[in-house]
């Protein structure tokens, strides 16, 4: 094990901006294309701006909905992603002890929860599923966050500093997501609870054998 280290909390991270769309029935821009070299194969596509989309036969529908609701393209977008990417999850609300940390994050009812065996695994009994970052929203106390790491310091052991609870932290086997810790979520969105113990001792060799762990941060 290499030196052990404290330091001040790795903000996490924040959902990614929403695709911007258009209200009304803004058509899609034609018209020849600019003369000029062919585009070389480092060339990017630019994404598509605002008056780019056409909606067809559902803009009137879109300026209809964005009115009715009062919201601006993006926040419409947002709703409308969210809907689909998140379709058969249920929003979960938790936080530490002394109620300074507050977190959101969607994931089924039915969870999948690992029981690590490695060294802090077992000290703190770190039972955890796994997210893509895309849908944990901490909601209040970014600034009475603390981290511990050590060994490789990839995992972000992130906790309370008033109360000491970890509720969430980076994984080293997923640090594109978070672990979210099943008991320190709110009564009354868990259904059930599957366990699934890994051999923490030997990480490297679980991890690599393990059919779908690291996928569990791809949205």
């Amino acid at each position: 094990m290499g030196r052990a280290r404290a330091g001040s909390a790795r903000r996490p991270r924040r959902d990614s901006a929403a695709a911007s769309s258009p209200a009304g029935g803004s058509r899609r821009r034609r018209g020849k294309a600019a003369s000029g070299p062919p585009a070389g194969p480092e060339a990017r596509a630019e994404p598509p701006g605002p008056g780019d989309f056409d909606l067809g036969a559902q803009s009137g529908r879109w300026a209809a909905f964005q009115e009715r609701h009062r919201l601006s393209c993006e926040e419409a977008a947002r709703l409308l992603l969210d809907a689909y990417e998140y379709r058969g999850l249920v929003k979960h609300t938790g936080g530490c002890h002394c109620g300074a940390i507050r977190f959101e994050v969607w994931a089924s009812a039915d969870l999948h929860v690992f029981n690590c065996n490695c060294s802090i695994c077992t000290k703190k009994q770190n039972r955890h599923f796994i997210v893509p970052a895309s849908r944990f929203k901490l909601l209040k106390g970014a600034d009475n966050l603390t981290t511990y790491t050590f060994n490789t310091h990839c995992a972000q052991h992130t906790f309370c500093k008033t109360c000491g609870v970890q509720s969430f932290y980076t994984p080293r086997s997923n640090p594109d997501g978070y672990g979210i810790a099943p008991h320190c979520l709110d009564d009354g969105t868990v259904q059930t609870i599957v366990t699934e113990d890994i051999n923490g001792k030997e990480w490297e060799k679980a991890v690599k054998e393990h059919k779908t762990i690291r996928d569990m941060s791809k949205p």
